[in-house]
């Protein structure tokens, strides 16, 4: 086998889409500042923003509330909390 970092089976020298992935972030990094990632990461808000509506929001917020255990009242199902889901 030619490529010893491939921990993929017999791929045919073909590298695998996690692998591209990753030397594709790694090179973006390299070329791009934190300016950048700032701009692109508020497209992608304002593009979220555009295609979903509050009740999203309030989903994703319940989910990532339950998750992280910091909340001192964590209801996984009730997020009528004052939260920022509202942008």
């Amino acid at each position: 086998m030619a490529n010893s970092n491939n921990n993929n089976n017999s791929n045919n020298g073909k590298m695998s889409y996690e692998e591209a992935g990753r030397k594709g972030g790694e090179q973006t990094a390299k070329n791009h500042d934190k300016e950048f990632y700032q701009e692109i990461g508020e497209k992608g808000g304002e593009a979220t923003s555009e295609n979903h509506d509050k009740k999203f929001y309030q989903e994703i917020g319940a989910k990532g509330g339950s998750q992280s255990g910091n909340s001192s009242n964590s209801s996984s199902s009730n997020s009528s909390n004052n939260s920022n889901s509202n942008k």
